[in-house]
C-alpha cells in the first residue's frame, strides 16, 4: 500500500504539480471572469503546442519567428521537494499571524534615502506614514556589480527590490528553451520582484545589473503584512482596465502589471478640456469611461472643428510625447469621463516597445483632418 502511495505521489510531483503551479500563475496574472472555461482553453493550448513541437523537424530554421510553448518538466531538484499548490498560494506564505517586523539598523541619512525612493515607487504609494516607517526599518541595502544577476526567472523569490542607484536590465523567456528577451531598464526609484510575493509564484523575469547598483530589499513577511493588500487592490483594478485598451492587449501580463502600477487616474465633467491645442504635453491618456472629442483649428481665425471622436478603450496625447511637439488638438469631454494616464517618463519607459505601433496609428488623425478639410467644415 505504501509503495503504491509513493508511486502516486511521485507521479503527481513529476506530472501534475508543476502543471498546476503554472496554470495558477497564469490565472492570477490574467484574472479571467470564467476561470473554468479559461482553464480548459489554457490546457487545450498546452496540448496543441506540445503536438506542434513534436511535429517540428529536429533542426529548426533560424528564420522562424514562431514561439512554441512547450509544457515544462518540473526541475529534477524540485521534484524531491514537497509541494502544495494551496499551501503556496493561500497558506503558510500568506498567513498574517505573529508578525514581528524586522528592524535593520540604519543611519538617519539612509532612512531619508529609502524614504525618497519609496515616494518614487508606485508600489508604496498607498502606505501611511506608520506603515512606511515599518517598511523603511525592514529594508536591507544590497550592492551589485556590473552583470550580476539579482533574480532569475523560475527561481523562488522572497524579496522585493527598490532601486536606489544604478540601472538594471529586465529579461524574460517566453518559451522554456527560448532565449532571454530584453523588456526594459529599471532606474532609481523603481521596484521589481513583487510578482513572486503577490502571487507566490516563481520569478516571472530575470533582472541583471547593467551598472554597479545599490538596491533596497524588502522581505516577504513585511511585504505580506504591510504592502501587499494595498498593492494588489490597486494593481487588480487597473490591470482589468488596461485589458480593455486595445493598444495594450498584446502586452505580456508581466509588462501590463507594471503599467498598472504606474498609472494614475483623473475625472472630467462634460465640456471640460483635458488638453488644449498649442500647449506643451507631458501626459498620455487612456479612456476608462466616457466619450471625448478632438477639435482643431484648421483655418486661422475660425473656430476649431471636430476632427476625431474618442470612446472607452481609446487613448490620446501620444503625439506630443512621441514627437516632442506642442499639443496638436483640443480634447474635450463629451460626457463625464474617467481617464487613466502616464507621465512622460513612465510613457517612454513602459510603452517604449509599442512606440512603432503608436507612430503608425498617428496616421488616423491625418485622415480625419483631411476629411474635414474636404468637407469644408
Amino acid at each position: 500500500m505504501n509503495q503504491q502511495a509513493d508511486k502516486l505521489r511521485q507521479y503527481a510531483q513529476e506530472n501534475v504539480v508543476f502543471l498546476l503551479q503554472r496554470l495558477m500563475q497564469d490565472i492570477l496574472a490574467q484574472q479571467p471572469k470564467n476561470v473554468i472555461d479559461w482553464s480548459i482553453a489554457w490546457l487545450d493550448k498546452q496540448g496543441r503546442d506540445i503536438v506542434k513541437q513534436k511535429q517540428r523537424p529536429s533542426v529548426q530554421s533560424s528564420s522562424s519567428d514562431e514561439e512554441v510553448i512547450e509544457l515544462p518538466k518540473r526541475p529534477a531538484a524540485a521534484r524531491k521537494q514537497r509541494a502544495s499548490i494551496s499551501a503556496e498560494a493561500y497558506g503558510q506564505y500568506n498567513r498574517k499571524e505573529s508578525f514581528q517586523p524586522r528592524v535593520i539598523v540604519k543611519s538617519q541619512q539612509q532612512k531619508e534615502i529609502i524614504s525618497k525612493r519609496l515616494s518614487q515607487s508606485f508600489m508604496f504609494a498607498s502606505l501611511d506614514s506608520r506603515e512606511k516607517d515599518i517598511v523603511i526599518d525592514a529594508m536591507e541595502e544590497r550592492s551589485y556589480n556590473v552583470d550580476d544577476w539579482v533574480i532569475k526567472q523560475g527561481d523562488n523569490g522572497d524579496n522585493l527590490y527598490v532601486v536606489d542607484q544604478g540601472e538594471l536590465n529586465c529579461f524574460k523567456r517566453f518559451t522554456k528553451e527560448g532565449e532571454n528577451k530584453f523588456l526594459k531598464v529599471y532606474y532609481p526609484g523603481e521596484s521589481f520582484g513583487e510578482l513572486a510575493l503577490l502571487y507566490n509564484a516563481p520569478r516571472a523575469a530575470s533582472i541583471q545589473s547593467k551598472t554597479n547598483s545599490v538596491l533596497f530589499a524588502l522581505d516577504r513577511q513585511t511585504f505580506n503584512h504591510i504592502v501587499k493588500d494595498a498593492a494588489m487592490k490597486k494593481r487588480e483594478k487597473y490591470v482589468n482596465v488596461l485589458k480593455q485598451i486595445e493598444l495594450l492587449s498584446m502586452m505580456d501580463p508581466y509588462e501590463r502589471s507594471h503599467v498598472a502600477d504606474a498609472i494614475k487616474s483623473a475625472s472630467f465633467q462634460k465640456g471640460e478640456y483635458v488638453i488644449r491645442e498649442g500647449e506643451q504635453g507631458d501626459i498620455f491618456y487612456m479612456i476608462e469611461e466616457g466619450n471625448l472629442i478632438a477639435t482643431k483649428t484648421l483655418v486661422q481665425g475660425q473656430d476649431p472643428v471636430k476632427v476625431f471622436q474618442y470612446k472607452e478603450g481609446d487613448y490620446f496625447g501620444e503625439l506630443a510625447l512621441l514627437k516632442d511637439i506642442p499639443r496638436q488638438a483640443n480634447v474635450v469631454a463629451e460626457t463625464e469621463v474617467k481617464l487613466i494616464y502616464l507621465d512622460r517618463h513612465s510613457f517612454k519607459r513602459m510603452l517604449g516597445p509599442l512606440e512603432d505601433i503608436l507612430r503608425r496609428n498617428t496616421e488616423k488623425y491625418q485622415k480625419y483632418e483631411q476629411y474635414w478639410i474636404t468637407q469644408g467644415k
